[in-house]
């Protein structure tokens, strides 16, 4: 495991190295599933749910509200095209983040749906303390498939951290979905994707995990058929690799026949 030790006054993230392979990031981390990751989240929303905070993002509690337009604006129309209804599958979206962010903004929509696919520790603090009549949590897709049918894929912030992102969006696109959405999402002007360790300073959390940097390229090389980039937005994010700011991208890709 890596011995990176952040100074005082490091950034909340830092990426480091260029591996040839998965497992050999994975071996430099402590990983996604440290309990405190999901305590410090579940602390944070509690502050949105009493009005103490604006939202929360990445567990850390923000207080003026940086609403994502570009998403909302394809969540909208999503909703416009199924005459009302929008539902959502969050994968990746932990105990609700982006659904709180977002909902001031969709509570004129007559059907709303908001369903996340997480790790089982917060998929149960989900349940228990923040799942309601839109927001439902799954253990998996699978199960939430099994209840809703959703129009919409969302992937904020979470594409990166899989171990075999190609796959999984060429699986996702075989399911019915009517967009697939890519937010706060790491690309890099370079013709192959990049594999880091991300180190999170103790001050958001202590934990480190592998993360991609993605090329624009290989993002179009595997688009499956019958889809395509329907927008690309600049996202909220923005981090520094190799001492240059990296801004996050989002892309909505779109079903068509």
């Amino acid at each position: 495991m890596s011995a990176y030790i952040p100074a005082p006054d490091a950034p909340d993230v830092v990426y480091l190295g260029d591996f040839p392979g998965f497992a050999a990031a994975r071996a430099e981390c402590t990983g996604y599933e440290a309990a405190v990751i999901t305590e410090r989240t579940r602390v944070s929303l509690h502050k949105v749910l009493r009005g103490e905070a604006a939202y929360e993002r990445d567990s850390v509690a923000f207080d003026k509200l940086e609403p994502p337009f570009p998403l909302l604006a394809h969540l909208l129309r999503a909703a416009a095209a199924r005459g009302g209804r929008l539902s959502v599958l969050d994968f990746g979206g932990a105990l609700g983040s982006t659904y709180f962010l977002c909902r001031q903004f969709l509570r004129e929509v007559p059907q709303l749906e908001w369903s996340i696919v997480d790790l089982p520790a917060n998929v149960d603090c989900g349940r228990r303390e923040f799942a309601d009549g839109v927001l439902r949590f799954y253990p998996s897709i699978a199960d939430c498939l099994r209840e809703r049918d959703p129009q919409v894929l969302l992937l904020s912030s979470v594409l990166q951290y899989l171990p075999e992102p190609w796959a999984f969006l060429r699986e996702a696109a075989a399911r019915p979905y009517d967009w697939i959405i890519l937010d706060r999402t790491a690309f890099i002007d370079a013709p192959r994707d990049r594999l880091t360790v991300e180190h999170v300073h103790p001050r958001i959390y202590p934990a480190s995990y592998p993360a991609w940097f993605f090329s624009r390229p290989r993002l179009e090389s595997n688009l499956p058929p019958g889809w395509r980039i329907e927008t690309e937005f600049d996202a909220l994010d923005r981090q520094l690799l190799d001492g240059r700011e990296i801004v996050f991208k989002g892309f909505a890709l779109r079903r068509h026949p």
